[in-house]
């Protein structure tokens, strides 16, 4: 873009769809400033990710994140389940699934760093909540704050799930919900130690865990010493919820009720560091962005977690502006292709999480019957063609 140098470029959210929007901002010349409402750092939240490796290694070669940022990756994903009247383990299936887990809060202080770094340097305003955003006289943005406002000439919502900015571009969409929870969390790693199979298999792999209702995942994470153990684990809501109930002993209920008894151990004890319970729901808006406004990560669309996509698709949005803004000569040009870009990627994620959901909760096959071949062939059915970073080669069985 021939004047990115003078561009102006507000982004309302300094989580991880904010600081890679920022980041992306900054390298095409942009000057550029971040207003997080939190006035804490927000490095300490401890979940699990996985990205792509391809985009890892993209990420870091073109300076999003730092190569020295922890990871663990793994190629291989195996499904189990109990068997049927006892609490053994049994293994269905292994399919070749190569995945970079990272910590939530590392990944977020990359990307922070580096959006702090150079002559480039982004504005990042802590403690800064945005009351509103309208158009100034000159046709630009205009973002206030309890300081004043600020003309842009893009305003980026990355304002999560529950963006306010999205209500800009799509007025009364909210978030679809699914009729089930998921309960997310990190245990220390001394919880596998007397569970040496199962850590030697993690250590590997990521693992699928079904049982009738719903499923677990999990996956060894970096945490600020040892790795930790995240878990993500759907199912049906409790019969009467309380919302201001603690998640954790419902889980391990849950665990206990469901798991082979080696998984519900490590479930039910150790200190969880985090653990959390949202429910699941999905959204996408019609237009991912409308000059001078554009989204990203959430606040342009959430898809069921199923497809492990939050944080990587708020990445490849990142990317995706990084590239319009050099490529196109106009701010409007470059909006409109990111628009018919990434409401497509969007969209196409919205609906392969809610076919992964009606398939491992809705509507769960009968686990212990299954084994490596009926797994392919269901889970084919389930892609309906589709492809997908975590499921590439459904079909690839890989022996032990």
């Amino acid at each position: 873009m021939a004047a990115a140098t003078a561009l102006r470029i507000g982004v309302i959210g300094g989580s991880i769809a904010g600081c890679a929007a920022a980041v992306a901002g900054s390298r095409a010349g942009a000057d550029v400033t971040v207003y997080e409402r939190s006035g804490a750092e927000l490095q300490d939240r401890g979940f699990g990710i996985v990205i792509p490796p391809p985009l890892h290694r993209e990420l870091v070669a073109s300076g999003y994140l730092d190569a020295r940022m922890e990871t663990a990756p793994v190629a291989t994903r195996v499904w189990l389940t109990r068997e049927p009247g006892r609490r053994s383990t049994r293994e269905l299936a292994r399919q070749s699934s190569p995945v970079t887990p990272c910590n939530w809060g590392l990944l977020w202080r990359s990307l922070r760093a580096s959006a702090g770094a150079g002559a480039g340097a982004v504005r990042y305003l802590r403690g800064e909540p945005v009351t509103s955003v309208g158009e100034g006289p000159d046709g630009r943005a205009l973002v206030t704050t309890a300081r004043g406002s600020e003309p842009y000439d893009i305003v980026v919502g990355a304002d999560g799930h529950a963006s306010r900015t999205r209500q800009l571009l799509a007025p009364g969409l909210t978030p679809e919900p699914a009729g089930y929870l998921v309960w997310r969390g990190a245990i220390p790693l001394s919880a596998l130690a007397d569970h040496p199979r199962e850590l030697e298999l993690l250590r590997g792999a990521w693992v699928t865990l079904g049982f009738p209702g719903g499923h677990g995942i999990f996956y060894l994470i970096p945490g600020t010493g040892d790795r930790l153990l995240a878990y993500a684990i759907y199912g049906r809501p409790p019969a009467s919820p309380d919302a201001d109930a603690d998640p954790g002993p419902y889980v391990r209920e849950l665990a206990r009720e469901h798991f082979p008894a080696a998984w519900a151990e490590i479930v039910g004890h150790g200190t969880h560091r985090t653990t959390a319970c949202h429910p699941v729901a999905d959204v996408q808006v019609p237009r991912a962005a409308r000059a001078p406004l554009l989204l990203a990560g959430d606040a342009a669309g959430v898809s069921r977690p199923h497809t492990a996509s939050g944080a990587v698709k708020a990445l490849q949005d990142a990317l995706c502006l990084e590239r319009v803004l050099r490529d196109e000569p106009t701010v409007g040009a470059a909006l409109e292709r990111y628009a018919d870009e990434r409401t497509a990627a969007g969209a196409h994620l919205v609906e392969l999480g809610r076919r992964m959901g009606r398939a491992q909760v809705e509507e769960t096959p009968d686990w212990a019957a299954m084994g490596q071949e009926e797994v392919d062939v269901w889970f084919r059915g389930v892609l309906a063609g589709t492809r997908h970073y975590l499921y590439e080669q459904p079909g690839a069985g890989v022996t032990a």
